[in-house]
Order: C-alpha cells, then sequence, then structure tokens
C-alpha cells in the first residue's frame, strides 16, 4: 500500500497540569481527550505501542520524530483496539508506504475515537517530563481548542491522577478466552492467565511452549481459577496503580497458598511483590521504551528489554530476605541499569518469579525471550516433585535456563488466537 495523508490545519493544544501550553494542529480524533502524558522512547513499533492495554488512561508522546510512515495493519495489534487516552507526534508521515499496511495511522486514530496532536516541539515536552515527571495533561481540538486558556487547565487539573486508579476492569476481557497449546510441542497442561491487559504475543508465546492458555477476566475468583485446575497461573502486564488492586493480591496469595507455579509480567512483577508484602511507589517519568538495560543477576547477563510502566516495587536490591507475608526467602533477580530499580522478583521456597519487563517484545528486542522457557522449565520441574512448605531448609531446584522453545511472532498461530 502507498499512499499520500493529508493532514488537517485545525488547531489543537496540549495543556500540562505545570500550566504549560504547547500549540500544534489535530491529529486523530476531534475533541477534548485527558490522561496522564508519558513518553515512550521507542523507534519503532508505534502500532503495537498504541494498541497496548497497558497505555490505557495515558497520553502518549513519541519521542521518535516521524511517525506513520508505515501505516496499520491487521495482522500486528497486540489487542484488540487502540487503548491510549490521547498521542503526541511531532511530524507525522504524509506517506503510507508498506505492503501490509490496511489503513493509515490517521485513519485508524479516527476510527477508534483517539484524540491527537502533532506539529508540537516533542523533544522539548520530553524535557518537561524527564524533569518534572509524568503528569496530568489534555489534547483539545475541534471546538474545544477555542476554550478559554483558564477553562483547558482547570479541565486538566480536576482530571484524576494514576495513582490509585484500578484499571483493570477497563481492559480485562469479561468472557474466557482458550488459545490451545501449539502443533508439535510438548503439552504441558492448562494455564490460568489472569487477563490485567494482556497482549497477543504473550498469549502466542506461552501456546508455542506447550500451555493451553485460557485467559481469565480480572474479576476470577480462587474457586473458578481452580475449577480450571491449572498446572500455573500467570499475571500479565496492564494499567493502573498497583496499590490499587487489593483483589488481585488477594488472589495471588491463593495461589501462592496452593504451591502453584506463577509467572508474572509488568503489572504481575508489581502484584507478586505486593503478594510477598513488599510495597510499590511510583516513578517520576517511568521506563517506557525498546531500549531498557536490565542485568539478571543469576547469569550476570545483560538485556536490553521492552518496557512499559509506571509503578516499581520497593524490595531491597541486594542478598536474600524473608517474605513480609511469610512465604519464605525471597531475592531481586533482575536490576535495572538506569536507576537501580527492581526489575525482577524469585521466590526461593515457592515456585514464583517475575519481571517488570516485557519478554515477548513484539516489535522489540528479543534479550528476554528465554523467559517464557524458564517458566515451562519450572512447570516441568514443579510437576516432578513435591514443592517443601514455606521456611524449609532449601526450595526447589531452579531449572536451568532454556532457550529451545522458538521465539513467537504476530504470524504464528494467529489461526489459534
Amino acid at each position: 500500500m502507498t499512499r499520500t495523508t493529508s493532514f488537517s490545519t485545525d488547531p489543537a493544544v496540549l495543556v500540562l497540569e505545570d500550566g504549560s501550553r504547547h500549540p500544534g494542529r489535530a491529529y486523530g480524533a476531534r475533541g477534548t481527550t485527558l490522561g496522564e502524558v508519558v513518553f515512550s522512547t521507542g523507534m519503532t513499533g508505534y502500532q503495537e505501542t498504541l494498541t497496548d492495554p497497558s497505555y490505557a488512561g495515558q497520553i502518549v508522546l513519541q519521542t521518535a520524530p516521524h511517525i506513520g510512515n508505515t501505516g496499520m495493519n491487521g495482522e500486528d495489534p497486540e489487542s484488540r483496539r487502540i487503548w491510549v487516552a490521547g498521542y503526541i507526534v511531532r511530524d507525522p508521515s504524509r506517506v503510507v508506504s508498506n505492503w501490509r499496511a490496511d489503513e493509515s495511522l490517521d485513519d485508524a486514530l479516527v476510527r477508534d475515537g483517539i484524540v491527537g496532536i502533532s506539529g508540537v516541539d516533542t523533544r522539548a515536552i520530553t524535557r518537561v517530563l524527564r524533569s518534572a515527571g509524568s503528569m496530568r495533561g489534555g489534547v483539545f481540538s475541534g471546538d474545544a481548542a477555542a476554550l478559554d486558556a483558564e477553562e483547558q487547565l482547570r479541565i486538566v487539573r480536576d482530571a484524576p491522577a494514576m495513582s490509585g486508579q484500578n484499571l483493570s476492569a477497563a481492559v480485562s476481557v469479561t468472557e474466557v478466552e482458550i488459545t490451545p497449546a501449539a502443533d508439535g510441542v510438548e503439552r504441558l497442561g492448562t494455564l490460568a492467565v489472569l487477563d490485567l491487559g494482556v497482549k497477543r504475543a504473550t498469549v502466542l508465546n506461552l501456546a508455542a511452549r506447550g500451555f493451553d492458555v485460557h485467559v481469565l477476566p480480572q474479576s476470577v475468583t480462587i474457586e473458578e481459577v481452580r475449577a480450571i485446575d491449572p498446572v500455573a497461573v500467570f499475571y500479565s502486564n496492564g494499567p493502573g496503580d498497583p496499590a490499587a488492586s487489593d483483589d488481585h493480591v488477594a488472589l495471588l496469595r491463593a495461589v501462592l497458598d496452593d504451591r502453584t507455579p506463577f509467572f508474572g509480567i509488568c503489572f504481575g512483577n508489581q502484584l507478586l511483590g505486593r503478594a510477598l508484602g513488599f510495597g510499590t511507589y511510583k516513578l517520576p517519568f517511568g521506563h517506557r521504551g525498546i531500549n531498557q538495560p536490565v542485568r539478571d543477576k543469576q547469569t550476570g547477563r545483560v538485556e536490553i528489554t521492552a518496557q512499559n510502566h509506571g509503578f516499581a516495587v520497593d524490595a531491597p536490591l541486594e542478598g536474600e530476605v524473608e517474605s513480609p507475608n511469610g512465604y519464605g526467602r525471597v531475592e531481586v533477580s533482575h536490576i535495572g541499569l538506569n536507576d537501580n530499580v527492581v526489575e525482577g522478583l524469585r521466590a526461593l521456597d515457592l515456585p514464583a518469579f517475575s519481571v517488570q519487563y516485557h519478554p515477548e517484545a513484539a516489535a522489540g528486542p528479543h534479550d528476554a525471550n528465554y523467559l517464557f522457557d524458564r517458566f515451562a522449565d519450572m512447570v516441568r520441574a514443579n510437576s516432578r516433585q513435591r514443592v517443601p512448605e514455606v521456611g524449609a531448609s532449601g526450595g526447589p531446584e531452579q531449572p536451568e535456563v532454556g532457550q529451545s522453545a522458538p521465539e513467537v511472532g504476530h504470524d504464528e498461530l494467529k489461526d489459534k488466537n
């Protein structure tokens, strides 16, 4: 598909809660949108970013200056729709020139009602957010662009902050969705995936490891989880403040009490931290992009990872500590090299671990894809041995890192999704 798109010169303005105003041009749908303004440093993968449910409630600014040249297609979405609250770009492409494109980015934003703005100095805005931290903001276009500046600022400041928000219900499925294990791989059994904003590539990678993936609504009870007799439980990425997800923490504690193997990513890492008894806190501007360096303490390997989070776990970075909630020994398994943030947790007396990033990394680095193999190996090991009681002298044997399973992209297994 190659075609030229003409963009409107209709005015729009981005208003931040600090009172700064950034005039530009309307992009996508017209109207007013409010949310937490954050920046993403990815040079590629804007379609995956837009359709990542973890961005619900956020107005995303792309630091890459030229966005939209490959258009949008029907194979790469990470979920059923665009989830960002708003979109900020400097220079939208006027030409869609990729053979896989079905529509332009502008058309997709209009279709899903996403209010955006273009023609602003995204570098300057990023520097503001990098110094002052993520903040509430609003994009005003169409009739809303003519509102009085003080009224626009009042609307922004009256909007809820991200802290304290539970957004899981807005992004989760309402009915169970099942993806069978991939053909030709050892079947491991049923995997219960709590959908807090799960991405398609994650489901496909789990199916490729031999799991029959049952994606469950975020409102399920422990009785409903036990009813499907899962060999393991997985908590996905997702939006919102982990401190506002008490029900999900209670569910996870029941999973840990059952000694069911557990793996969590991103939001799931924060919830495992809370279930083990640690706190969480809001980062100044978060980690969003596909170039975040992380050190795996077990192997010493440095991985370049894809991340999208604004909160982190508050746990000691070095040594083994006792879980404040009585789940035995715990260690921080991964550390972010940019700012020494906890990037992973490992329970030493239970079959449970988590990471703060996205190992499937569609449109991103594949350094961490082995974690799906590590999870499958842990489930196999758990099925061969009885997990000792919490507080025993030694935890279950930790499997070696495996890398035999294939990495999975959007084209694989799409008939099974």
